[in-house]
């Protein structure tokens, strides 16, 4: 007798399926794109009205090119702790086991989550932007910056999530979770998307300055101007490069240790 063949699918087809999964379990439960497209969208409407002629009063500018990308941004963020809050109950439950005992490739439900991760992030990104031009975000330079602009939080958002599993498939309770949040609306609001680096306080600015945001959010700001110069932006993938080399090999080894139940 011989054993029946089993069909498998490419790495890209799997990871399509995982991420549909997520996508329905969104759908169900609402949250999370709340999170990470109705809260940045509202900080941005919000902001830009309450604070925006002030701002112009005291800087000549409303700050748009840089509220912007620190909305899109934190969207992303934000939507990836709020997805992670799940990672520990489905290890709790077994169902990471029953993905790894399935005939598809190893790494598909991780590529799966992280391609979620990225489609949910470019629609936030995309509903920000054009909040943004409503309220008067112009873009000097060609309209094909637009492209990158919008792909940036993408990368962020993408990279963050790496760092979220990694933790979250050792964490036992919600404890975690609480510590990122926290963390992440420090960076939020302790960043060059708020007002210019010269408006906080002498002793904040070399945080805000250097900080990881700051650099991504520099970076969407000239992409905006037409005016993108090599710093910032190398910086910003210093950044997310160190993220992702440290902390991809910490998400696979978890995973893998959650999924075999060690």
């Amino acid at each position: 007798m011989t054993e029946p063949q089993v069909h498998r699918h490419s790495l890209a087809v799997e990871s399509c399926v995982f991420a549909g999964r997520l996508f329905a379990a969104w759908r169900r439960q609402p949250g999370i794109p709340v999170q990470a497209v109705l809260f940045p969208t509202v900080l941005l409407i919000a902001y830009s009205l309450l604070v925006g002629k002030s701002m112009v009063t005291m800087t000549g500018t409303d700050n748009l090119d840089g509220l912007v990308p620190m909305c899109a941004v934190a969207g992303g963020m934000f939507g990836a702790i709020g997805a992670a809050l799940a990672i520990p109950n489905e290890r709790s439950g077994g169902l990471l086991t029953r993905f790894w005992t399935l005939p598809v490739h190893r790494a598909s439900a991780l590529t799966g989550r992280l391609l979620a991760e990225a489609a949910r992030t470019l629609v936030g990104t995309v509903v920000v932007t054009a909040v943004g031009i409503a309220l008067g975000l112009r873009f000097d330079g060609t309209w094909f910056a637009l492209i990158p602009y919008v792909l940036v939080p993408v990368v962020v958002a993408v990279i963050f999530s790496v760092f979220v599993m990694a933790l979250a498939l050792r964490s036992e309770g919600t404890a975690l979770f609480m510590w990122l949040g926290t963390s992440a609306i420090g960076l939020v609001f302790a960043s060059p998307g708020i007002a210019p680096v010269d408006m906080f306080p002498p002793w904040l600015r070399p945080f805000v300055e250097y900080q990881p945001m700051a650099s991504v959010i520099e970076t969407m700001r000239l992409l905006s101007a037409g005016a993108l110069t090599p710093a910032p932006m190398l910086v910003a993938a210093g950044w997310l490069a160190a993220v992702l080399v440290i902390f991809m090999p910490l998400a696979v080894r978890g995973y893998r240790a959650a999924a075999q139940g060690e």
